[in-house]
């Protein structure tokens, strides 16, 4: 039984259709990545995935349970977290206590000081400005933030919308490397992403989406080789 399931999702904004029958599988331990052109559907799903939105059909099923009754906020209490697109830090309030509504879940205090320790140790960053407003970070320093503020309520299952975006080429290398860490102390991911070179290179399999539709899933090598892919998504002719 995979982590997550997504069977036949249709998300709909007003009378616009946005997803039209999506279904893909996470396993535990994997990297999964979306790709797909600027409104192909990618965020969307993620939202509909964490109940942002309301699919009007389909289900949702983490670890066996069906999450169609499941509100918003409810999703961190099952072990999801999500990163999202653009960052989204409480711009008024410090580094430390971004981190510290992560964890806004928790009744556990020596787990969360120890995450918070790990948090530390990715982002040194973070600990050097704890006492910073965080809109006054730089915008790698937001990602960074938005980043450890997922992990402060000690999800199994991150989704994690365009963590590259808006980033120089080095913090884009460093981001990608933080994620293959985050993964590989047992963070299931399912990443959107735009640069599908950088997606793929630390995914294990990936899904391309093409106007609210999947046209394409296979392994994160295969899709690297595919020439549909290669000239859409990687630049190359």
């Amino acid at each position: 039984m995979a982590m997550l399931e997504v069977k036949n999702l249709h998300t709909y904004y007003g009378n616009i259709q946005a997803l039209q029958g999506i279904s893909l599988e996470v396993e535990e331990g994997e990297i999964v990545t979306l790709i797909g052109a600027n409104g192909a559907g990618k965020t969307t799903t993620l939202r509909s995935i964490c109940r942002l939105l309301d699919p009007r059909q389909g289900s949702i099923i983490l670890e066996g349970e069906d999450l169609a009754n499941c509100k918003a906020h409810e999703m961190v209490y099952k072990g999801v977290a999500m990163v999202p697109e653009g960052r989204g830090v409480f711009s008024r309030l410090t580094v430390a206590e971004n981190l510290d509504m992560g964890a806004f879940s928790r009744d556990d205090a020596s787990g969360v000081r120890q995450d918070l320790e790990r948090v530390y140790n990715l982002f040194p960053r973070l600990k050097e400005r704890r006492a910073q407003v965080a809109g006054t970070l730089s915008g790698g320093e937001q990602q960074m933030l938005a980043t450890g503020r997922a992990l402060m309520a000690h999800p199994r299952l991150m989704l994690m919308d365009e963590p590259s975006m808006g980033l120089s080429p080095i913090l884009v290398e460093d981001t990608f490397e933080t994620i293959k860490a985050i993964n590989k102390e047992g963070t299931t991911i399912l990443l959107v992403e735009q640069n599908a070179t950088m997606a793929f290179s630390v995914a294990d399999r990936g899904y391309v989406l093409q106007t609210g539709e999947i046209i394409l899933h296979d392994t994160a090598e295969n899709l690297k080789t595919n020439e549909m892919v290669q000239k859409a998504y990687l630049g190359i002719e």
